[in-house]
């Protein structure tokens, strides 16, 4: 296991590193003037050079990448050019809201799409089979930002039943303000008893959490089928039938103990791929995380935004696939051997 582990981790660092040569020599290459931006629309001549020379874009790249690296391990992303604020700071404040967002549409996708894969395998070729698969198609050829507006016009517009945007009411701030503790805004909520704040939170997340979740539970409830077919074909299960247990325990407590282990990987993949699917729609519904944060530093040509981002969500991709390797490597030892 520790061998597995230090393969992992070294492959991991190899992929984090080509990542942040690419990453760093695409932001470079972009056709802009990052000192210009960094003063305003009306930068003199004088004061671009000099905010050139402060930044160190006059120095040859591969001393710019160096210096970049040297500083981002110890702490220091850059400033955004946008906001004037550190990178890590901005990332740090918007963190908790795409985070909320992310679980709270796993915690709706993991068990729905397991259970959707079970129903579909258990009723093969019947009617509830043949709804599943439907559903599961749309969900993950659906668009993310198609089914936001599409669910704000069904469910804001029409039915006046969910808000548009946003994370709260604008006026909750001072009816029932939330006392921020983790930045989790549910979990703030439900710690201090602010009942107005946790409904008014909870019925922000419907929609943007929906949208999200759609892809996974489509993805899940597919994996899950076929692994569950899979599994059912299996003489263990066969023999379990002749032996006269119930078909519900053979579904549950031996197929699907063993259909979980290629689904595990598929939840982690899909938990990774929330890190970028979040956004699309974090600029729907206005969320105020990291997906809008990244979104405006692209089309403001915010080179230290984008770098941060980048290789954010790329450490959080690796370490979401070796936390899937760890896992499969528990349920399955043989995959040690990969």
């Amino acid at each position: 296991m520790t061998r597995f582990i230090l393969r992992r981790l070294a492959g991991s660092a190899l992929v984090l590193l080509g990542l942040s040569v690419i990453t760093f020599a695409l932001a470079r290459v972009v056709p802009s003037n990052p000192a210009a931006i960094y003063i305003g629309p009306k930068a003199r001549p004088e004061d671009i050079a000099r905010v050139t020379q402060e930044l160190g874009l006059d120095r040859p790249l591969p001393v710019q990448y160096l210096a970049y690296m040297r500083d981002m391990l110890t702490g220091d992303w850059g400033t955004s050019i946008g906001t004037k604020r550190p990178v890590l700071a901005e990332i740090i404040d918007r963190l908790p809201a795409t985070l909320e967002l992310i679980l709270t549409a796993m915690l709706l996708a993991v068990p729905l799409g397991i259970l959707l894969g079970v129903l579909s395998a258990r009723w093969q070729r019947r009617p509830p089979d043949l709804l599943v698969r439907i559903v599961s198609i749309v969900g993950v050829s659906i668009p993310a930002f198609w089914l936001g507006l599409l669910l704000q016009v069904v469910f804001f517009r029409t039915l006046g039943l969910l808000p548009l945007t946003g994370r709260v009411d604008a006026d909750l701030r001072f009816t029932s303000p939330i006392v921020e503790v983790t930045g989790l805004y549910l979990v703030d909520a439900l710690v201090s008893g602010n009942w107005t704040a946790l409904r008014d939170v909870a019925w922000h997340l419907v929609l943007p959490a929906v949208t999200l979740a759609a892809y996974p539970i489509g993805l899940i409830a597919r994996m899950t089928r076929a692994s569950m077919l899979e599994a059912i074909g299996q003489d263990y299960v066969r023999a379990a039938r002749a032996a006269g247990i119930r078909e519900s325990l053979i579904t549950y407590r031996l197929a699907l103990k063993n259909a979980l282990i290629p689904v595990t990987t598929v939840v982690g993949l899909t938990l990774a791929y929330s890190l970028t699917g979040t956004f699309f729609v974090e600029v729907v519904f206005n969320w105020p995380g990291l997906g809008t944060f990244a979104v405006k530093g692209l089309l403001n040509l915010d080179y230290p935004v984008v770098m941060g981002i980048t290789l954010f969500g790329a450490f959080g991709y690796v370490l979401i696939n070796l936390a899937v390797d760890l896992a499969q490597s528990w349920l399955d030892p043989r995959t040690r051997l990969a």
